[in-house]
């Protein structure tokens, strides 16, 4: 007789590590997404907004605070993904991240690394004059 068949129900780490993936490929998707003209300029706003902050090796919360610094990587992430790719008909985030499955490497955009330290060097510079000004008065 034969034995029922066995059906593997995955483990917690690796439904994490499917989530990681499937995150992984949204960035990317939302990264194509933001370069297209068929995408609605909102949309393309979030879209690099949110593929500049996941790819960004700069947090809001730096990852070395306890608890706290996983948790903008574990919250503000996911949630920008998944309000850009609302905002994204369908068909079209089907196509990226079709597209984004097949692309091998992350993208290189020395563009978008110079945008990126550009936006984090202003707003600590920001930061440092309203500083200045609170505690100079």
């Amino acid at each position: 007789m034969n034995a029922p068949a066995q059906t593997h129900r995955p483990t917690l780490l690796e439904r994490a590590k499917l989530w990681a993936r499937a995150i992984k490929r949204d960035v990317l998707a939302l990264w194509i997404a933001a370069r297209d003209p068929r995408v609605p300029w909102y949309a393309k706003a979030l879209a690099m907004a949110a593929a500049a902050y996941a790819l960004s090796p700069l947090d809001l919360i730096p990852d070395f605070v306890p608890v706290l610094g996983y948790l903008d990587d574990l919250l503000i992430v996911p949630l920008g993904i998944l309000l850009v790719v609302a905002l994204i008909p369908a068909a079209l985030m089907a196509e990226f991240r079709a597209q984004a499955a097949t692309l091998a490497a992350k993208p290189r955009s020395t563009t978008a690394a110079v945008v990126v330290v550009l936006i984090w060097i202003a707003a600590a510079a920001l930061a440092g004059w309203w500083l200045w000004r609170l505690f100079a008065a």
